[in-house]
């Protein structure tokens, strides 16, 4: 492959992406190219057009069996993977188009976006699935005596704190034209919203596992097969496979960001470490999903959580006062007694 040609041009520009205090611009070459130290460099590297190519095939295409599946199988919630993979397969054709037109701002800035922020979609669907796994194997329902669908949206709740809190420093280690020190503000962001999102996955996962343990022995007793449920290893090794990869990548950024940009950290400037690190794990995670689809599992009553319309809800809610009026006027009562009992003599 020949090597870009481009020509220098001096300029007291400050580059943040360098390690000097100081840069020159350069004129673009085949494709935009300039080198990495210039200071109208929007890439540490050489981008690959054919990797880009190669990736963006492979989530269109779980991108379009996941969405066939959550039609066939009709489950709602799988809108959700759904949203992750088509963010990943667009993040790729934005790179596609970058390694055409390095110089283009807007593609490496919503390429990089969208490629920070879809893993937090995959570790959505992984919150969900755990919550309708308890709902449908467990006969109480629960989990540390939370409720499966509370417990499922407390979890999806935490995500989407870690997902404003990542889109924040994404956004700000997107731009082209900040400083360094804003730069550098927008990776602490990145990097506490991804060590929140760890933070998260580790208590789910201490909770996963205890569904594990209650599972086997419901298993065991062959309460399961008694009321007619499927097998649950499959889907459950799944989502933990699903989870170690999510971990491999939390690891991966954590580590790219807290070595910062100087020579002695290669992962910024070598392209290789953000697909076999990033792209490639999230790919495979989609894939399992896609593979082991928790639709194969959760079939029959109890696969899907139940749907209140708004009269049973107003319902619930003035039982729920009728209740406390009760209640209160019980205790009401009880001090009344309390107060006119007659004196021991």
């Amino acid at each position: 492959m020949s090597t870009p040609t481009t020509t220098i041009a001096a300029s007291t520009t400050t580059n943040p992406s360098s390690a000097t205090s100081s840069c020159v611009s350069a004129v673009p070459g085949k494709n935009g190219y300039v080198p990495p130290s210039a200071c109208n460099a929007l890439y540490s590297y050489n981008p690959s057009f054919a990797a880009a190519v190669v990736f963006t095939v492979i989530f269109g295409i779980i991108t379009g069996v996941h969405l066939i599946q959550a039609i066939s199988y009709r489950k709602k919630f799988c809108w959700v993977i759904v949203m992750a993979a088509s963010w990943e397969t667009c993040s790729f054709v934005l790179r596609i188009l970058g390694t055409r037109n390095q110089q283009n701002v807007t593609y490496v800035t919503v390429s990089q976006i969208l490629l920070l922020l879809a893993p937090l979609w995959i570790n959505a669907f992984d919150y969900m699935i755990l919550g309708r796994m308890v709902y449908y194997f467990l006969p109480e329902q629960n989990l540390f005596h939370i409720h499966a669908t509370k417990f499922s949206v407390c979890f999806v709740w935490l995500d989407i704190v870690s997902f404003l809190v990542q889109a924040t420093g994404g956004i700000i280690l997107s731009g082209t034209n900040e400083s360094r020190h804003l730069l550098n503000i927008g990776k602490d962001i990145y990097m506490a919203g991804i060590g929140m999102q760890q933070f998260f996955i580790s208590i789910f996962v201490v909770m996963t596992v205890v569904f594990h343990q209650r599972v086997v022995v419901l298993d065991e007793q062959g309460t399961l097969s008694e009321s007619g449920k499927r097998p649950w290893s499959h889907l459950l090794y799944a989502l933990y496979a699903s989870l170690m990869l999510i971990t491999i990548r939390i690891i991966f950024r954590l580590t790219e960001y807290a070595r910062g940009t100087g020579s002695n950290n290669p992962i910024p400037y070598h392209e290789a470490f953000m697909y076999c690190l990033d792209a490639l794990p999230m790919a495979l995670a989609l894939y399992i999903m896609s593979l082991i689809h928790p639709a194969r599992t959760l079939v029959g009553p109890d696969s899907e959580f139940p749907k209140v319309t708004r009269a049973e809800k107003k319902l619930a809610k003035q039982m729920k006062k009728e209740e406390k009026r009760e209640m209160k006027a019980a205790k009401e009562r009880s001090r009344g007694m309390i107060t006119f009992l007659p004196t021991a003599k």
